[in-house]
């Protein structure tokens, strides 16, 4: 079926965290029209039941397609995609892209065969990273940490305050501290929003790290399943959709603006 060349591509997330993935997908296809929705209403997703999660998303983006009628819908939360990939795709009539820990590749390049995931507390305990690890790193320490603080961060981040380094430390130190954490040399960052403070990461590390996520392969997906399906000519600005207003939106209108989000909706 032929898509409209200006049917958008709908980004989800519980909070800022998806402008990791809409970046590299935006760079490889500059003149996409993009949707970009925060569930401000249920910010944090990492710190609720897999219950909560799996009856909000599904829900949420239905209610999304509908008014947006995207070409296709990316859920940029590993989160929510870890716990509600499956009930998204069973109640959508779109094509759906996940984002899931990166533990393939790092593990396809780690040479000390340790891997720290560093991701939300819902993301780290879920079965399905479990299956991630016993599929492409069997022969790997995989260690994992959560840190709702480091969410935090990240909005904080986006919002031009203050950033307390004492939090990308204390993240960190919740993978070398663990047995086997002195020989890690990848930290996958489970979690879209960690990629937009990867540069405070860097800086926390007492010794050089890898840190990796799965923006640049969510992108090449995304351009696979668009197929042949026009793209606009020319960009024009995207459209951020908050489901709450609260005085935090307005602070992260400068920071949306640099990934091309100059107007604000709400659902």
């Amino acid at each position: 079926m032929t898509v409209s060349p200006d049917a958008p591509l709908l980004f989800f997330d519980s909070g800022v965290g998806g402008l990791s993935i809409l970046r590299p997908a935006r760079a490889l296809i500059p003149t996409m029209p993009v949707i970009y929705a925060a569930d401000r209403a249920g910010y944090p997703y990492g710190t609720k039941s897999e219950a909560e999660i799996a009856a909000r998303v599904p829900a949420l983006l239905g209610r999304l397609v509908e008014r947006y009628r995207p070409r296709m819908a990316v859920i940029a939360c590993n989160t929510a995609s870890t716990i509600a990939l499956t009930g998204v795709r069973a109640a959508l009539d779109v094509p759906v892209v996940g984002t899931v820990p990166a533990i393939k590749p790092a593990a396809l390049q780690s040479v000390s065969r340790v891997i720290g995931v560093l991701g939300t507390n819902a993301t780290v305990r879920q079965p399905y990273v479990d299956r991630l690890a016993q599929e492409h790193g069997a022969d790997c320490i995989v260690l994992r940490h959560g840190s709702a603080a480091l969410v935090d961060l990240a909005e904080a981040k986006l919002r031009g305050e203050p950033l307390d380094p004492a939090i990308a430390r204390d993240a960190l130190a919740g993978l070398l501290d663990q047995p086997g954490g002195d020989r890690m040399d990848i930290v996958v960052l489970a979690c879209t929003h960690f990629p937009l403070v990867e540069e405070e990461l860097k800086a926390a590390a007492p010794r050089p790290l890898a840190f990796l996520h799965g923006g640049d392969g969510i992108a090449r997906r995304i351009a696979h399943l668009n197929g042949d399906n026009p793209w606009p000519a020319t960009a024009t600005p995207g459209t951020a959709v908050f489901t709450k207003n609260d005085p935090d939106v307005a602070a992260l209108r400068p920071g949306l603006a640099q990934f091309g989000l100059e107007r604000i909706e709400f659902l």
